[in-house]
C-alpha cells in the first residue's frame, strides 16, 4: 500500500474494510477481527491509529511485539488457521503496522473458543445461524437445495410429474419403476429428490404437491409499477406467482409477456410487431433466477415492471468468486446443482447454464448489479419508452405536436408531475402548458384523476 493512499485510508475513518488499533491488543480479540474478516470481504488494520483516525505512531518494541502477536494469533487463535500480510508505513516520522487480511477461501473461520464472527459496518457481529448456513454453503461444504425439508415425505410428492421427468430423463428407469422393478425411495434418494424420509428442499420445490406448504417463502413476487421507481403509489398490475418450480416458471414469465406491448418495426402500425423484450431473454433470466438464486435467504423472488425498465430480483449475490465480468464470459459455478441438473429436464426452456451470455448476444445493454451489501443480484432490462407510447396510441401520438409529445411522455413517467414542472422540464410558460393538456383532454389522450391538488394524471386512448 502506498503512503498515500494509507492516509486517504485512515482520512476516511474506520469501515467494513478497515479497522484503527493504538497499540498491541490481547490476542483473543485480535483473532476476533482475523475471523470477521476473513468470513466477510477482507480489509486491513492499521496498527498506532486511535480509533478517531488520529495518528499515534508505534515504537520499534511495538512493532516487533505486534509482528510476532499477528503470526501466532493467525495460526493458533483461528480455525482454519490464516496468513496475513504485514507492512511497516512511516508518516510524519510516526511508524505504523498494516495488517492485511484477505477474504477467507475456506469460509466459514472461527476464534479458538469457537465463535464464528463476520464484519457488520465498521464493527464486527456473532454470525447468526442463517448466515453460517450460507458461508458453509460457499465453502462447498452444504448445498441448501440437498438438504432435508422437514416434515415432509413421500405423500408430499407429486408422482406424476415425477413420472413425466423420469420417462424424460431415462426411459429404463421409468420403465423400472413402473414394473415395481426398482424401489422408488432409493431411486428419488439417488437423485437427490429426497433424504431419508423426507423431501429435499429440490424434491419439494421441483415436484412437490404444494411446495409452499413448507418452503414459504419461495415464490415470485411480480408488480408492474405506475412510474419508474418503487416508491409509487399506484401499480398497473401485481400478483404472487405459487406452485412449483415449472408453475413457477411459467407465471413468472407470463406477467412480464402479458405486462408489456409488442413494438412496430415497419413503417407503418399495420406491420407486424415484436415483443419489446426477447422472449428467450424472458425465460433465460426467469430460468437463470429460480435456478441460481441463494435458498439460504427466506425471500422471493422479485419481478418488477417500471415504465422504463424490467428488474429480476433474485436473493442472494453472486455465488463464490463469480462477478459479474464472469458470467459474462461464460464463467458458472453451480450453487444449486441439483436443481440446475434436475431442471434442465423440467423446464420448458433453459440455457443449460449458457443463459447470460445468450441474453447479452440478443440484447448487449441488459445490466447485471451484484448487491453485496443487499445480498441481492439484479437483472436490469431496459425498455424503450417512446416505443411504449407508440405502441399504446399509434399515430395519434405521431401527429401531436412535439410539445404535446414531451407533456406525454413526462407524465408517462411520472403520472403526479406538475404543470409548473413540466413547463421547466419543456422550457416554455405554464400557460401554454395548460392550454397543450387543454387539447390533450379534449381529443381523449389525457384527464385528471382527483383533485388538482393531490391527485394524478392518466393518459388514455379514448376516441
Amino acid at each position: 500500500m502506498k503512503k498515500i493512499e494509507l492516509i486517504e485510508r485512515i482520512s476516511n475513518g474506520e469501515d467494513s474494510y478497515t479497522q484503527f488499533k493504538e497499540q498491541i491488543i490481547h490476542s483473543k480479540e485480535l483473532a476476533k477481527e482475523f475471523v470477521a474478516f476473513s468470513n466477510a470481504e477482507g480489509g486491513i488494520i492499521i496498527f498506532g491509529v486511535s480509533d478517531d483516525g488520529d495518528i499515534k505512531g508505534l515504537n520499534i518494541t511495538d512493532v516487533e511485539k505486534i509482528g510476532q502477536l499477528v503470526g501466532n494469533v493467525g495460526q493458533e487463535n483461528v480455525k482454519p488457521p490464516i496468513h496475513p500480510l504485514i507492512q511497516n508505513i512511516t508518516i510524519d516520522e510516526k511508524k505504523l503496522m498494516v495488517v492485511f487480511i484477505k477474504s477467507g477461501l475456506s469460509k466459514p473461520y472461527k476464534t479458538s473458543s469457537g465463535v464464528f464472527y463476520t464484519k457488520s459496518s465498521s464493527d464486527k457481529k456473532i454470525i447468526s445461524d442463517e448466515e453460517l448456513k450460507r458461508l458453509f454453503a460457499e465453502s462447498k461444504r452444504l448445498y441448501a437445495d440437498e438438504e432435508a425439508v422437514n416434515k415432509t415425505d413421500i405423500t408430499d410428492l407429486n408422482q406424476q410429474r415425477f413420472n413425466l421427468f423420469l420417462e424424460k430423463f431415462d426411459k429404463n428407469l421409468y420403465d423400472g419403476v413402473k414394473n415395481n422393478n426398482l424401489n422408488l425411495i432409493t431411486l428419488l434418494q439417488n437423485f437427490d429428490i429426497m433424504k431419508g424420509n423426507n423431501l429435499t428442499l429440490a424434491g419439494n420445490l421441483i415436484f412437490g404437491m404444494n411446495p409452499q406448504k413448507f418452503n414459504k417463502s419461495f415464490y415470485i413476487d411480480c408488480c408492474y409499477f405506475d412510474g419508474n421507481d418503487i416508491s409509487v403509489t399506484k401499480y398497473i398490475s401485481e400478483r404472487r406467482a405459487y406452485g412449483d418450480f415449472e408453475s413457477l416458471y411459467e407465471k413468472g414469465t407470463d406477467f412480464i409477456k402479458s405486462n408489456l406491448k409488442n413494438r412496430q418495426v415497419g413503417e407503418n402500425f399495420n406491420s407486424n410487431g415484436v415483443p419489446e423484450i426477447s422472449y428467450e431473454v424472458i425465460g433465460e433470466l426467469v430460468t437463470n433466477a429460480l435456478i441460481h438464486r441463494d435458498y439460504y435467504i427466506n425471500s422471493p423472488i422479485r419481478i418488477y415492471i417500471f415504465h422504463n425498465r424490467v428488474e429480476i430480483i433474485s436473493p442472494g449475490k453472486l455465488y463464490n468468486s463469480l462477478t459479474v465480468e464472469k458470467i459474462k464470459c461464460g464463467t458458472t459455478i453451480r450453487r444449486n446443482q441439483t436443481l440446475d441438473r434436475i431442471c434442465n429436464n423440467v423446464l420448458s426452456y433453459t440455457g443449460r447454464g449458457s443463459g447470460i451470455r445468450r441474453v447479452l448476444n440478443i440484447n448487449p445493454d441488459i445490466e447485471f448489479v451484484n448487491d453485496t451489501e443487499l445480498e441481492q443480484f439484479k437483472c436490469i432490462i431496459h425498455r424503450k419508452e417512446r416505443d411504449r407510447l407508440v405502441d399504446r396510441l399509434g399515430d395519434r401520438l405521431e401527429n401531436l405536436t412535439k410539445n404535446r409529445q414531451e407533456i406525454l411522455k413526462a407524465i408517462d413517467n411520472d403520472s403526479l408531475t406538475t404543470i409548473a414542472k413540466l413547463a421547466e422540464m419543456l422550457g416554455i410558460s405554464t400557460t401554454a402548458i395548460e392550454n397543450n393538456i387543454k387539447y390533450l383532454k379534449e381529443n381523449g389522450l389525457l384527464k385528471r384523476v382527483g383533485s388538482d391538488n393531490s391527485g394524478s394524471w392518466e393518459i388514455t386512448d379514448e376516441i
